[in-house]
């Protein structure tokens, strides 16, 4: 199975998903929610200069690849790294994390593993690991197989925030290397392994936390909107900080990718789905001025422009 969709996992749905709730979630408490419903992160107006942000996600599939290798303790902080990192897409600063993990029944060494690996990215973030849950739930989840999510709560100023509101035509992309292939795609990564071994240095790499990566591009440049490269690609992560009227073109041919990507095509695993699915050695994308770009060291990977809809590929 060479595509996301023959592995199970349905991107068009999950989109379906979001639009099925949004007036759900738009019906609630509207004078303290704000931004853009479906963003990296939540916003609610703390006070009339700051905002909580805040974002809940989970390993994934990636965490049954980390058990058979024995590296539940990089998963943790793989998440932990990746929810950090969708609170950073707002700018703002994060302030805490809660854990939940569940299993049919709860291995203690396991769990250990898991909220150690997120408490060492905390001290890494300067944030704080609160406590969580720990559920056993026979019957629901699968013999030997358990599940790790995390939610952060992060704090920005008003004057502060990033929403991509102030992007304009001829501002550029700044690319952030990724490791690899990050925690996305991995239910088309298991169908590819199977049960047989498999290198956990190429696809388990761990995924990068970019906050001292951004704030240190805050302090030299004009950024004005961030994007985390997680499910959809840098396609579908970059559209969702453009604002109406804008669009991306990308330049595929300015960064160079990490070598699992070139383990992908040899599984058969073609171009367009890669774009698709992975971040394809790009995990965040920083807009920026134009003339702020020459000091930002790393590639410039595409430029805004009015007449392109959406994201796309050169």
């Amino acid at each position: 199975m060479s595509t996301y969709e023959q592995a199970g996992v349905s991107l068009a749905k999950a989109v379906d998903v979001v639009e099925r709730l949004r007036s759900a979630v738009e019906s609630t408490n509207e004078a303290g929610r704000a931004g853009p419903f479906g963003a990296f992160a939540g916003l609610y107006a703390l006070d009339e200069t700051r905002f909580l942000a805040a974002t809940t996600d989970s390993v994934g599939s990636k965490l049954m690849l980390a058990r058979r290798a024995g590296r539940l303790r990089s998963a943790g902080a793989d998440l932990a790294a990746h929810c950090v990192n969708d609170v950073l897409c707002t700018g703002a600063d994060p302030l805490f994390l809660l854990d939940y993990v569940a299993a049919a029944e709860i291995d203690l060494e396991q769990v250990a593993e898991l909220v150690e690996g997120a408490a060492g990215l905390c001290r890494e973030a300067g944030c704080a690991l609160l406590g969580g849950e720990t559920a056993e739930l026979p019957g629901i989840y699968r013999e030997e197989e358990l599940d790790f999510a995390i939610t952060c709560v992060g704090l920005v100023e008003r004057e502060r925030l990033i929403d991509g509101s102030r992007c304009e035509p001829g501002d550029v992309v700044v690319g952030l290397p990724s490791n690899g292939l990050h925690t996305n795609g991995f239910t088309l990564v298991r169908s590819l392994v199977g049960d047989g071994p498999f290198d956990a240095d190429l696809l388990l790499s761990p995924h990068r936390l970019y906050l001292h990566e951004v704030r240190a591009l805050q302090a030299r440049a004009d950024v004005r909107a961030l994007a985390h490269v997680t499910g959809g690609g840098i396609a579908g992560n970059l559209a969702r900080v453009l604002p109406d009227g804008l669009g991306a073109r990308i330049d595929p041919e300015s960064w160079e990718r990490p070598p699992v990507y070139a383990w992908l095509d040899a599984q058969g695993v073609s171009e367009d789905e890669q774009r698709r699915v992975f971040n394809l050695g790009v995990g965040y994308c920083v807009v920026v001025r134009d003339e702020d770009a020459e000091g930002a060291g790393y590639p410039v990977i595409g430029r805004v422009e009015a007449d392109v809809t959406g994201v796309i590929f050169e």
